[in-house]
């Protein structure tokens, strides 16, 4: 864990002169002939988001979802704070504290937009302090959303309590997260938000938009079971797509049915398999494979069979976040 800090870009600077490397970073960078922010108002933020480098992130990781947050800024300009907790043996004392920031061009030539990061690496023993390092570095007019990443257990996560009941958001991915994280007693449960679930989007859409067209007795009369058969690779997104679909088809008026989900060897790593029984004839079938991005829909309710080929995908990790922090 120790490496990640190290891994990621930016310049070093005191902890107590975070504002003022900031500064001096564009200064330098302006001085340099790099892109440097023209004016304050390339600077204009709309959200704090804190991003949380759990325990189980190594520095390859850790640089993927920096490089996502870097994305997602130039589209919704934010101030960023990097997490990057040391493990308890890490013989470290200190916090430590990096900057970086860049400037790309939006729409116009002239609508310039500038990123600010401010990356924390602490111990344990340090994590008392850790809520004013952060409320120093976040303006405290805009909403703070927050993304936990590869956190090694749930409860570990008391320890930052403050950005858990403050943020609007709190984000986490089952597909990486502790096996509790999704039914852990969050401080503000409501604002939780599974990335798997956003990133299933147009899964959603596709199954939900072809259903939609069937009235609501037709789906749920007489349904019997509902089984998800999944790949290797994408054993959360099948778990959270079934419940999804479950919770639907209640929606509509089904009870009682069975419901079950398992892995299949028959199936490529990302595909899925979802089938709708019925006490007569009727059937629903949804068949899906991330990785070669076909998709077929096959059911019939009674009015003759219709088979739709499909495209699926899921949302990239840019996208995923952005569904779920404002939708």
């Amino acid at each position: 864990m120790s490496g990640i800090f190290e891994a990621l870009p930016g310049i070093e600077v005191p902890v107590g002169s975070i504002s003022g490397g900031l500064d001096q970073m564009w200064s330098g960078a302006a001085a340099d002939g790099r892109p440097a922010p023209p004016s304050e108002d390339a600077k204009a933020i709309q959200v704090n988001f804190v991003l949380l480098l759990g325990l189980r992130t190594d520095a390859g990781d850790a640089v993927r979802q920096f490089e996502t947050a870097v994305s997602f800024s130039r589209r919704y300009p934010c101030r960023v704070v990097v997490l990057c907790p040391l493990g308890d043996d890490s013989g470290e004392t200190e916090i430590r504290a990096k900057v970086y920031g860049e400037c790309s061009v939006g729409r116009t030539p002239d609508d310039t937009r500038c990123c600010e990061f401010v990356m924390l690496s602490y111990p344990r023993s340090a994590r008392p302090y850790l809520e004013n390092e952060v409320s120093i570095c976040l303006s405290t007019d805009l909403p703070l959303y927050c993304w936990a990443h590869r956190f090694v257990e749930s409860s570990r996560l008391a320890d930052y309590r403050y950005l858990l009941t403050t943020a609007k958001r709190v984000l986490i991915d089952s597909a990486t997260a502790p096996a509790d994280a999704v039914k852990y007693p969050w401080p503000r449960p409501e604002a939780v938000r599974d990335l798997a679930f956003s990133r299933l989007l147009p899964a959603r859409q596709m199954i939900g938009q072809f259903l939609s067209r069937y009235p609501a007795p037709t789906l749920a009369g007489g349904l019997k079971s509902i089984e998800m058969a999944h790949g290797s690779e994408v054993e959360a997104e099948a778990r959270v797509l079934l419940n999804w679909v479950t919770e639907r088809m209640g929606a509509c008026g089904a009870a009682g049915e069975s419901v079950g989900i398992g892995r299949s060897a028959d199936l490529a790593p990302r595909a899925f398999a979802l089938k709708f029984a019925y006490a007569d004839t009727r059937f629903f079938g949804w068949n899906a494979d991330v990785g070669s991005a076909h998709a077929v829909l096959d059911a019939d309710f009674g009015a003759g069979r219709t088979t739709v080929p499909a495209t699926v995908a899921f949302l990239s990790q840019e996208d995923a976040l952005s569904e779920a922090m404002f939708f």
